[in-house]
């Protein structure tokens, strides 16, 4: 009978403890390295959903570059419905633009409007009066001066306002600007300016109520609840609104207050500097000298002599095209002719109109001659009237008494030429986020953008509906772009 040695099967038990470590070792590296694997997939899957998003933010801007440059009446704002601006495929992302709903508060939705903002529905920070300042939601009397004392280039403090001994003694101390604003970021700046006045409930800002804007203490930003949605000033301001104070083709504007010599050297310098236009063309600008020349070219003798008795002497005086009108006798088809082709200004830019075709009622209430009084009208004759009666601001007459158009004509164009875009974008799976705010100007030979800044530290602003379909799809695993 064989014998089994001694301690045999102690030996077989270890070497199969041994091989069992062994073996939870090199399935634990495994998973480890796995885990590591799938870690850096995740990571390059961000990183190229980072890079096809920022692609697709570039995409976005040569598209809406696109657009501006071919619409077909400078100075028109572009109709939302022409032209893409929500969940735009550009390859595998996507990008969407961020814009405003028109005189609508979006209550509960929580959801955004999409499309460009027009920077001429704003007023322009470096030209509002104080006055206009003050008649802003939410602004205070001192904010409103310590705007005017920032902007403004002499050292004499405004009353409520702060210059720059006010400024050092804060904390890192500094300087009063006394120069125009850049941005209307700026504002931070301001003695009297604080987060809540400038963001309002809308601190991601989208311009829709999201949940967390309306939720009281609960979550920030605080907020009362309400059921809608309370703007910061930021809503409403702008520095970049303008327009070239030229007519469509490029040629020299005739002025209502300038006189035959002035009128003929400004010819002479378009001749000589314009680059652009047949000679036959140039030689048709070059013979409207003065607005009678301008007034017979159009309408005929007789009727520029009828037009012109109405006006006498009055036009060095006037401070706008709409009193022009009023003083003309002109009809509203008549001065439609002729409004593009008059000023009353010598700027090569006309700057901080506000658009009163697209400003909403707030920003109306805070001009001279419309105020609270014809806000709400105004808006309402615009919504109620077709596009091709609104060309020309000679409609608000319908609303506004001649006094009150009077003070608001200097004030107020049916133009714009300027515009921001908020671009959201995701790359492939939802992944990449990026959000940057642009400002097109289309004042010049072309557009171009004059102002870029990085929004993706404000948040999502897409809303919980989109949000909602992007999670689903990507748990679903068929969430495609």
């Amino acid at each position: 009978m064989c014998r089994r040695p001694h301690g045999s099967e102690d030996t077989r038990g270890s070497i199969l403890v041994i091989a069992l470590w062994v073996a939870l070792g090199l399935v634990s590296i495994a998973v480890y390295f796995g885990h590591a694997m799938v870690l850096e997939y995740r990571g390059f899957a961000n990183s190229a959903g980072g890079i096809q998003a920022q692609h697709a933010v570039e995409g976005a801007r040569r598209y809406l570059t696109f657009i501006l440059d071919e619409l077909e009446t400078p100075g028109e704002v572009p109709d939302v419905a022409e032209y893409e601006s929500e969940d735009v495929a550009v390859d595998k992302a996507r990008f969407w633009v961020v814009g405003r709903e028109e005189d609508v508060l979006l209550l509960d939705s929580g959801e955004p409007a999409y499309g460009l903002v027009d920077e001429g529905s704003k007023l322009n920070l470096n030209t509002a009066t104080l006055e206009m300042l003050e008649a802003l939601p939410y602004m205070t009397a001192e904010l409103a001066a310590g705007i005017v004392d920032w902007r403004d280039t002499d050292t004499e403090i405004t009353s409520n306002g702060a210059e720059s001994e006010t400024y050092l003694v804060l904390d890192p101390p500094y300087n009063a600007k006394d120069s125009g604003f850049e941005t209307p970021e700026e504002l931070r700046l301001v003695y009297g300016a604080d987060l809540e006045l400038l963001y309002g409930e809308d601190t991601n800002r989208n311009g829709a109520l999201d949940a967390n804007e309306d939720d009281g203490d609960e979550s920030y930003p605080p907020d009362d609840a309400n059921g809608e949605l309370r703007h910061g000033l930021l809503e409403y301001l702008t520095v970049f609104s303008r327009e070239p104070n030229t007519q469509e083709d490029g040629s020299p504007r005739v002025s209502i207050r300038q006189d035959d010599g002035e009128m003929e050297a400004s010819q002479g310098q378009f001749q000589e500097t314009s680059a652009q236009g047949s000679q036959e063309e140039q030689q048709d600008s070059a013979s409207v000298q003065t607005l009678e020349d301008l007034l017979a070219e159009t309408f005929g003798e007789t009727r520029a002599e009828e037009i012109t008795a109405s006006l006498d002497a009055e036009t060095d005086n006037v401070e706008s095209v709409l009193e022009f009108y009023l003083l003309s006798g002109m009809t509203r088809e008549e001065f439609d002719e002729v409004e593009d082709a008059v000023t009353v200004s010598d700027d090569d830019f006309l700057r901080g109109l506000v658009n009163v075709n697209t400003a909403t009622r707030d920003v109306l209430a805070c001009l001279p001659g419309i105020g609270e009084d014809y806000a709400d009208e105004i808006v309402a004759y615009r919504t109620d009237g077709e596009a091709e009666d609104l060309t020309s601001v000679a409609w608000v007459t319908e609303v506004l008494d001649d006094e009150s158009a009077v003070q608001a004509g200097p004030y107020i164009t049916t133009k714009s030429y300027v515009f921001s875009a908020d671009i959201v974008a995701l790359g492939e799976h939802g992944r990449g986020f990026r959000r940057d705010l642009m400002i097109f100007d289309s004042s010049g030979d072309a557009t171009a953008v004059v102002y870029r800044r990085d929004l993706s530290r404000f948040g999502w602003p897409l809303g919980d509906t989109t949000y909602a379909e992007l999670t689903e799809s990507e748990d679903g695993g068929d969430f495609e772009l």
